[in-house]
């Protein structure tokens, strides 16, 4: 399964990949959690639409949201045929904006975090599901999932299950449910081809859903090196904690969170 992700491109390169009217403002994310407000794309009457939901897929059936489980997955094999989520993958198919995600490795009685990202570290998109729940007082809950399926070759050696990831020249085929039947759009749920993909450990920090900082994408044997160096006590313990001072990650700078109107949309975040 897939419980947490990340997004931190900024909201024009993520506007420019999924070519929505929209013009939401909002910082980077980098420990996205379920239930948590989160950034979807589907289709509109006038087309692409940028809108934020709930993530954890609620059916429009569920009488009472409060005791449903929390459904933040679907598994891409059998979406077709489980009462949850097929009438979503007949009308209500979406992307879902992301950077990269996090599993964790059981090894030994401990469970070790890993994140994936591609390798161009570039927006992507997850397939995913979307429904509206209408409560008996006419209330409204939007909801969504996002799919998964098997890993690829460089995700196994974490995990078996990952989140499906679509192409751009893809879009619009996954989101047309007018065009585009259940049966036709599941032939994108497959792995990401192999070499794709940049997979590493980081440190635990990103177990906690408080922790939302660039400092979470650091390589956990950046951080290993770093406390050696600096005679502190995890490096002997073995915990994957962030050391205080600081380590940056080989990658792009991180975008640093800027004061935002409110605009209807990013208030959420």
């Amino acid at each position: 399964m897939c419980g947490r992700y990340l997004i931190t491109s900024t909201p024009d390169a993520i506007r420019q990949l999924f070519r929505y009217p929209e013009q939401p403002n909002f910082p980077p994310r980098y420990n996205v959690a379920p239930t948590q407000p989160v950034p979807i794309v589907r289709m509109a009457d006038r087309g692409r639409q940028f809108v934020l939901v709930r993530w954890g897929l609620i059916p429009s059936w569920a009488k009472d949201p409060k005791s449903f489980t929390l459904l933040i997955n679907a598994r891409g094999e059998s979406v077709n045929e489980k009462p949850a989520f097929k009438n979503a993958m007949k009308r209500r198919r979406c992307l879902f904006p992301a950077d990269g995600f996090y599993e964790w490795k059981s090894e030994g009685g401990r469970k070790r975090p890993f994140v994936a990202r591609p390798k161009q570290w570039e927006p992507m998109a997850f397939a995913g599901l979307w429904e509206t729940w209408t409560g008996p007082n006419g209330e409204e809950v939007e909801t969504a999932a996002l799919i998964t399926t098997d890993a690829n070759k460089e995700m196994a050696a974490v995990h078996h299950r990952a989140p499906v990831i679509v192409p751009p020249e893809q879009f619009d085929f996954w989101l047309d449910c007018v065009n585009v039947n259940e049966k036709e759009a599941a032939t994108l749920l497959k792995a990401a081809p192999d070499g794709t993909m940049d997979v590493y450990e980081i440190s635990t920090a990103v177990n906690h859903v408080a922790n939302d900082s660039p400092e979470l994408l650091v390589p956990y044997t950046a951080l290993a090196e770093s406390a050696d160096r600096s005679g502190s006590p995890d490096a002997a313990s073995g915990e994957r904690s962030i050391v205080e001072h600081t380590v940056q990650p080989a990658a792009r700078p991180a975008r640093k969170r800027q004061p935002m109107a409110d605009s209807g949309q990013g208030s959420l975040f």
